[in-house]
C-alpha cells in the first residue's frame, strides 16, 4: 500500500506532510491568540464577520483596520497562484518546497522582533503565509484538505463516518480517519504552541519553524532525488 501511494502521489501530497502543516497551523493560531493581539490568523471568516459588524456600527476606523489582514490573506492567495509558474520554469525546486522554506524564514524573523514592534506586523505576516500554504497544499493523497483550519475537517469526518455506517465503504472510513487525524494534529499543535508561548514568549514561534523544517527537509530530499524528474508535475487539485 505504501509503495502504491509513493508511485501515485508526489511527496507534497503525502498525508504525513499535511499532518505536519496542520500541526504548525494550530501552533501559529495559539501564538497569535496568546501573544499577538488575541486573534486567529489562520483563516479570515471571523475577520470578515467583524468587518460587517464594524460597518453596521459605522465604526469606520475598525473596518479599515480589518481590511489589512483580509487584504494580506487575499494577496497570499494571489501570489501563491502566480509564483509557481516561474518556479517550475526554473526547474530547481518545487514551489511547495520553496514555500515551506519561505514560511520558515518569515517565522524566524517574527521570533526576532522585539515586543515594541506592533503586533499587526506579526499578524499580517502570518496571514500572508497561511494563505499561501492553504492555497498551495490542496489535496492529500487525492483527498481535498485544508492545512490551516478545522471547519471542513469536522464536516468531512462526520460525513464520511455516516456514509461508512450506512454503506460500509472502507474508503469512507479511511477518509473519516484522515480528517480526524488532521483535527487531532491541529489540537496537538495548539497544545504545543500554548506550552511554548508560556515558556518562551515571542520566541515560541520558532517552534512552528522547527515543525516546518521537518516538512522542508523531506520535500527538499524528494526534489533532489526520487522526484527530480517530476519538478514540472502539478499536484492534484491545481
Amino acid at each position: 500500500m505504501e509503495k502504491e501511494i509513493q508511485r501515485k502521489y508526489l511527496e507534497c501530497e503525502r498525508i504525513t506532510i499535511f499532518l505536519i502543516l496542520m500541526m504548525c497551523g494550530g501552533f501559529m493560531g495559539s501564538y497569535t491568540y496568546l501573544l499577538k493581539g488575541g486573534v486567529f490568523c489562520n483563516a479570515q471568516t471571523s475577520n470578515i464577520m467583524l468587518l460587517g459588524l464594524a460597518l453596521g456600527n459605522q465604526d469606520w476606523k475598525r473596518a479599515a483596520y480589518l481590511l489589512i489582514p483580509i487584504s494580506a490573506y487575499l494577496l497570499g492567495a494571489f501570489v501563491s497562484e502566480i509564483l509557481p509558474v516561474y518556479v517550475r520554469k526554473a526547474g530547481v525546486l518545487r514551489w511547495d518546497t520553496l514555500l515551506i522554506g519561505i514560511e520558515i524564514v518569515v517565522l524566524v524573523i517574527i521570533g526576532f522582533l522585539p515586543d515594541s514592534v506592533p503586533v499587526q506586523v506579526s499578524q499580517v505576516s502570518i496571514n500572508f503565509i497561511c494563505s499561501m500554504q492553504y492555497n498551495t497544499f490542496r489535496q492529500a493523497q487525492g483527498i481535498p484538505m485544508a492545512t490551516t483550519f478545522c471547519t471542513n475537517h469536522l464536516r468531512q469526518t462526520g460525513l464520511h463516518l455516516a456514509i461508512w455506517l450506512r454503506k460500509k465503504e472502507k474508503k469512507s472510513l479511511k477518509r473519516s480517519q484522515y480528517h480526524g487525524e488532521m483535527i487531532l494534529s491541529f489540537v496537538i499543535g495548539s497544545f504545543l504552541g500554548t506550552i511554548a508561548c508560556n515558556l518562551f514568549g515571542h520566541w515560541a514561534i520558532w517552534g512552528a519553524a522547527l515543525l516546518l523544517l521537518l516538512a522542508f527537509g523531506d520535500l527538499l530530499f524528494a526534489d533532489r532525488t526520487k522526484e527530480k524528474g517530476k519538478l514540472y508535475q502539478v499536484p492534484s487539485g491545481h
